[in-house]
């Protein structure tokens, strides 16, 4: 497994050595000990949330309460996606900014997102299949959210606007400058 730190250096990608042959590929999905190593700290991943879309879903951007928050490693087991993370950590020199990354089922790539992002992808493909791991179980209510389409974000979902498909609750998200952070960049929320 090969870790790529992006522009936003807390969000990590992680690229998987495929070893391919005529039956098909094998790779490592996931190792705890290497990627607590290259993160600088321990993330205990307790539940993985699979989710099926079809193409022009949109789910997002979402995080949670500050008690509640989760890291996310989002990897695609059927088709392709644009996952995208928005740095939601006040006093950031990042803060609002989006970083979006194409994942597929193809290369494998998965994408680290911590405590103190906005989360959330479109489904390029005919259907996708996005399997994410969490650090932190579920808790009803704790969540937060903010407009897919924010124009203070300028986010391309790569999905043409007749073909967005929204959940009631995503459509009644309210925009960037309207939901308070309960995160501050600096504070370690390990």
């Amino acid at each position: 497994m090969r870790y790529k730190r992006l522009e936003i250096p807390e969000l990590i990608l992680c690229e998987p050595t495929l070893h391919k042959d005529n039956r098909g590929f094998v790779f490592e999905a996931f190792n705890k000990e290497s990627f607590d190593e290259f993160v600088g700290f321990e993330v205990d991943f307790c539940q993985d949330n699979i989710s099926y879309s079809k193409y022009g879903v949109i789910r997002g951007l979402h995080t949670n309460s500050l008690n509640h928050a989760q890291s996310k490693l989002v990897s695609v087991l059927q088709g392709k996606i644009l996952d995208v993370a928005v740095d939601f950590r006040i006093g950031s020199p990042t803060f609002r900014r989006a970083i979006s990354v194409e994942l597929d089922s193809i290369e494998n790539k998965q994408l680290f997102i911590p405590r103190g992002f906005l989360h959330g992808f479109s489904v390029l493909s005919e259907d996708a299949i996005v399997n994410i791991k969490i650090d932190r179980y579920f808790a009803a209510g704790e969540s937060i959210g903010v407009k897919y389409d924010d124009k203070d974000l300028s986010i391309d979902w790569k999905i043409s606007a007749k073909d967005i498909i929204l959940s009631k609750a995503d459509i009644e998200l309210k925009l960037f400058k309207d939901v308070i952070s309960p995160f501050d960049y600096g504070k370690n929320y390990y």
